[in-house]
């Protein structure tokens, strides 16, 4: 096959918050001129900001707020029986000689070290309960209600031995906005089956998939856990993953996903608590665990998903379901091996699928090395699965070198279905998060063109020099043509420094830096609402503002189609403060990055993962 890389020269325009209060700013790409930057007065009450970085040597189990019926009391150990009481202190002996003593004579590589991966913003923080009336500076638009929610991992437990930034319970914080400038905060930890056994029982059951799963203290552990669920010290037919990664609102449920579990139903109790239902199964019609990047058609309502197997043949599975959450389709797809698939891509009529080079070799950890792993001698390559497929025999597969995407943005079709353009942020090295390296990482987004025709493949870098990480489109054009793409500026890597909006077509990129010591996360793209007829008296596709870059009114917009209002909305994103230990919610108008609000947090949110925005609608027509 053949593949042609391209650079894309580019234009870029750097904005900083309009100030009210002024703090030094270092701009990375011009440090002679300082700038100035807003952010949440701190002046106000501060003793209702004050926060505790917990460090991992020190931090207590943190309960859960909301016990669901199924949990045991708190700090109640489960009833055994003589046999099992034996047979838990001889695996507990087993595991302190085999495992944690000897894992304490060999220093811990960088990615998988506590210390350093749950340092500063890092750290776990506790649930917080729902607090109203918090302070916000400028004004929310009066078109955005809702409430966003953002997943992340959250250990609930200290560390027993090695640990990676993956390997937390999964906890979710959530920012009200409503009416009349208001705004309500809280987090909660999402009560999976692994939590709640491992909080009643005061310590770690699961093996961390990422972080303690290597080499042969890898394998005892995974005996021991065998060996503890025959012995019914611990049940993992519950499931066993954390729900720390993705979010999705889908036929009337909040889902919060790993990859190593079935999603986890969480309702938006009242609008602005958060309560876990329990683990979702699609009502009975999915038992195998699916990824944590499902993508819903914005025309029809599907959810389309996939599942992967590292033990056994089928290690890949296609999952579709209609708007009603019945499944329409579970195909398996033909890999030669087991590959880390994180992310995939849709278009309207076609799933496209990634077969990279980050691949699971079980046989490692005999050899003392890790089960994720690169794999040199594979060629990458992208599967393109036509929706009406029923068997996956129509799978075309296209190589791409050099095409490790941990995220993709978008993709649609051009010349009649005869090409596909994916749009990705490429990584090197590949596996750089998983293991570690002395080079450093680059991350480039990229346009990515498949010719069904011919089988050849071209990546283009729409923007070099930057490291451009998760980011978002505008939702309602998912699976078509998109012009403009937001995303986290991944520097300095791993923290994000701030938000870039980038013309892919031009390559010309505006971006918004957070400011001074100032670090955000996945940007999150609100599409503004459309008004069924244009009444009003301004130009087609235009947004009625008032005056002044603080107060706006983005409440709907006049636009024929969504194409000629794809950057009419809002984004927004939780950014941390390191300078004076404050967190806040920043809210940008899209059209032209600038910065109209800011919440403020009333306690530390840590840095996390990705996250969506449920509107006002949707919170009303949650199911149970």
């Amino acid at each position: 096959m053949h593949v042609t890389t391209q650079f894309l020269s580019n234009t870029t325009t750097t904005i900083t918050p309009k100030n009210k209060t002024n703090l030094p700013f270092h701009n990375p790409h011009n440090s002679s001129s300082p700038s100035k930057v807003t952010y949440c007065n701190i002046l106000i009450n501060p003793s209702k900001y004050t926060t505790k970085i917990i460090s991992p040597s020190t931090f207590d189990p943190i309960p859960p707020q909301r016990p669901s019926q199924t949990m045991l009391p708190p700090h109640c150990q489960p009833t055994l029986n003589p046999l099992q009481r034996l047979a838990a202190s001889a695996l507990n002996k087993i595991e302190k000689s085999l495992v944690l003593d000897q894992e304490k004579k060999h220093p811990l590589p960088k990615t998988v070290d506590p210390e350093i991966q749950l340092s500063g913003n890092y750290a776990p923080v506790q649930e917080h309960p729902v607090q109203i009336g918090l302070e916000i500076m400028g004004e929310i638009p009066s078109g955005l209600k809702g409430v966003y929610v953002r997943n992340g991992a959250n250990p609930m437990l200290p560390p027993s031995g090695a640990h990676h930034l993956f390997d937390g319970d999964g906890m979710i914080h959530a920012v009200k906005l409503g009416p009349g400038n208001q705004a309500a905060y809280c987090c909660r930890f999402t009560q999976t089956n692994r939590l709640v056994q491992e909080y009643v029982a005061g310590r770690n059951l699961f093996p961390k998939p990422i972080g303690e799963l290597h080499g042969r203290t890898g394998l005892v552990r995974l005996g021991l856990f065998y060996a503890r669920g025959g012995l019914g010290l611990v049940d993992p037919a519950r499931g066993v993953g954390v729900a720390n990664a993705g979010l999705v609102y889908f036929n009337g449920r909040l889902l919060a996903m790993s990859e190593d579990d079935l999603p986890y139903h969480v309702k938006i109790n009242g609008g602005d608590d958060l309560e876990t239902v329990g683990r979702f199964d699609f009502d009975g019609q999915v038992n195998r665990p699916l990824i944590a990047h499902p993508k819903v058609d914005p025309d029809t309502g599907d959810l389309h998903t996939l599942s992967y197997d590292v033990l056994s043949k089928p290690y890949l599975k296609y999952f579709r379901f209609d708007k009603r959450g019945q499944k329409l389709r579970e195909v398996p797809v033909s890999l030669p091996q087991p590959t880390m698939i994180h992310d995939f891509a849709l278009t309207q009529n076609f799933v496209v699928i990634p077969d990279n080079q980050v691949v699971f070799k079980l046989s490692e950890m005999v050899r003392g090395g890790s089960p994720l792993m690169f794999d040199p001698n594979k060629r990458a390559r992208f599967g393109v699965l036509p929706k009406d497929d029923t068997t996956g025999s129509k799978i075309q597969w296209i190589e791409v070198p050099n095409s490790f995407c941990f995220h993709f943005m978008n993709a649609w079709e051009e010349n009649e279905g005869k090409h596909v353009v994916i749009l990705g942020s490429c990584m090197s090295p590949p596996d750089s998060i998983f293991n570690d390296s002395n080079d450093p990482i680059q991350i480039e987004l990229s346009e990515i063109r498949l010719d069904l025709e011919t089988g050849k493949s071209t990546r283009r870098v729409i923007v070099s020099g930057v490291n451009l990480e998760i980011g978002q489109v505008n939702k309602r054009l998912l699976g078509k043509k998109t012009r403009y793409v937001y995303m986290a500026i991944a520097e300095p890597w791993p923290k994000c420094g701030g938000i870039a909006k980038v013309d892919v077509t031009t390559g010309e990129m505006t971006k918004f830096i957070y400011g001074y010591e100032r670090y955000g996360g996945e940007p999150c793209f609100v599409p503004a609402k459309k008004t069924s007829t244009s009444s009003n008296n301004h130009e087609l596709g235009e947004v009625n503002y008032n005056l002044g870059d603080v107060n706006v009114d983005l409440g709907e917009v006049d636009c024929v189609s969504d194409d000629d209002c794809e950057d009419e909305g809002w984004i927004m994103s939780f950014v941390r403060d390191e300078n004076v230990e404050r967190s806040e919610l920043v809210i940008l108008r899209a059209k032209d990055m600038k910065q109209i609000a800011s919440v403020c947090m009333p306690s530390r949110v840590p840095y996390g993962f990705h996250g969506t925005f449920v509107d006002q609608n949707e919170l009303s027509v949650q199911r149970n």
